[in-house]
C-alpha cells in the first residue's frame, strides 16, 4: 500500500509564540487526526537558514489525502494556521517511490 505524506514548512510569525503553540497543540494536531492526515513527525529549527517548522503529515492512500484536503475542516484548519506564519510551502510525495506530486 502506497502512503502519501504532505511535507510543510513555515516560520512562526514574530509576536504570535504563543497563540501559535496553543492553536497547534489544542487545534491543528487533533484536527488533523480528526480528518485522516496525523503529524508523522515535526522538527524545529532553533538556528539556520532554513524553514522554523517542517511538519510530515501523512495520508493512508490517496483517496484519504484527497478526502482531507478536500475537507472544510482541513480548509478552516489551514486558513488559521497561515494567519500565525509565514513563509509556508507543501508539497506530496508518494514515501514508498520518492516521487513528488
Amino acid at each position: 500500500m502506497t502512503r502519501l505524506k504532505i511535507i510543510m514548512t513555515w516560520d512562526i510569525r514574530p509576536g504570535r509564540e504563543q497563540e501559535y503553540s496553543e492553536f497547534i497543540n489544542e487545534k491543528f494536531a487533533p484536527g488533523l487526526v480528526e480528518i485522516g492526515i496525523p503529524p508523522s513527525d515535526v522538527f524545529y529549527t532553533a538556528y539556520g537558514a532554513v524553514p522554523q517548522i517542517l511538519a510530515v503529515l501523512e495520508a493512508a492512500d490517496r483517496q484519504a489525502l484527497l478526502r482531507a484536503l478536500r475537507s472544510q475542516r482541513w480548509a478552516d484548519l489551514k486558513r488559521h494556521l497561515l494567519q500565525l506564519i509565514e513563509h509556508y510551502g507543501e508539497k506530496v510525495i508518494d514515501s514508498d517511490q520518492g516521487n513528488y506530486f
